[in-house]
């Protein structure tokens, strides 16, 4: 299995200090489960991560660490940018005005590094 990223790990780290049977369900589902099924890349599974949780509206540090993991995956930031944007047809504005903040933090450390 790739490396799922430091932000990624990090929230893991928090949630093992709470529920560690909740961590090791969700990596065992997610990662051994759903993301190792043949037929997608992870680009694309990365991309549909980031559209899917746009539209929810409500999971903005699930988002960000998606958008990481399209960014490690090979998505480029337009990519990213147009995924979000698209999903205002699905979402409405506030949900993607809010995404794309959140992705913006996910570039601005990006740049950083």
């Amino acid at each position: 299995m790739k490396s799922i990223g430091k932000s990624a790990e990090l929230a893991m780290e928090q949630l093992n200090q709470v529920s560690p049977d909740l961590v090791k369900y969700a990596i065992e589902y997610t990662c051994g489960d759903i993301y190792s099924r043949p037929g997608l890349d992870s680009k694309y599974r990365e991309m549909i991560a980031v559209a899917a949780l746009t539209v929810s509206g409500n999971v903005l540090p699930q988002l960000k660490l998606h958008v990481e993991g399209a960014l490690r995956s090979g998505v480029s930031v337009i990519e990213i940018k147009e995924i979000i944007i698209q999903m205002s047809v699905y979402a409405g504005w506030p949900v993607v005005f809010n995404a794309m903040l959140a992705a913006k933090e996910v570039f601005d450390k990006y740049e950083k590094s």
